[in-house]
Order: C-alpha cells, then sequence, then structure tokens
C-alpha cells in the first residue's frame, strides 16, 4: 500500500510538472511552439515583441501581435502566463 501511494504521489507531483504554463516573458521558441496553437511564426512574433516592447505584463497583451486576435488569446490563457519579469512594472503602474 505504501508504495502505491508513493508511486500515486510521483506520478501527480510530475502531471503537474507537465502541465505549467509557459511564461511569455522568458520562453524560449522551441518553449513557446510547445504551445498549442502557437507555431514557430507566432513564436517569433512573440520574442519580436518582447525585443521592441519589453515584457507582457498580461497575456492579453497578446491582442497587440498581428495574428493573435481575441478568441486565440482566449484559448492560450490556461496555457501561458506571464512570470515575475513583469510584476515590477505592474507595481509601479499602480503606484
Amino acid at each position: 500500500m505504501k508504495k502505491f501511494l508513493l508511486s500515486l504521489f510521483v506520478s501527480l507531483a510530475f502531471s503537474g510538472i507537465a502541465y505549467a504554463a509557459v511564461d511569455l516573458n522568458t520562453a524560449t521558441k522551441e518553449e513557446l511552439e510547445s504551445v498549442k496553437g502557437i507555431g514557430p511564426a507566432k513564436a517569433d512574433a512573440i520574442i519580436d515583441y518582447r525585443k521592441q516592447h519589453g515584457p507582457f505584463k498580461k497575456v492579453d497583451d497578446l491582442n497587440e501581435i498581428k495574428g493573435f486576435g481575441d478568441k486565440s488569446v482566449d484559448k492560450l490563457k490556461g496555457e501561458v502566463t506571464v512570470g515575475s519579469a513583469a510584476k515590477p512594472a505592474e507595481k509601479t503602474a499602480k503606484k
């Protein structure tokens, strides 16, 4: 029984890692392409946007990139996130 519980715990722990959202601010092209709905061209566009405009403040900022509309952004919200790189900018904006 202990072995079963241990294997169940390990399986659940690794499944959580597998479903981790991809951070738009730090992801490589390959990591972006691993998200359903983002191919090579969109991955390049995300990286180019980051270089030109700085970190994403929210996932909805994808709407600023050609090829991303409201529907595609809504579908990606569970798959992508913006990490800590955007938080200092958000805190500054709120002051």
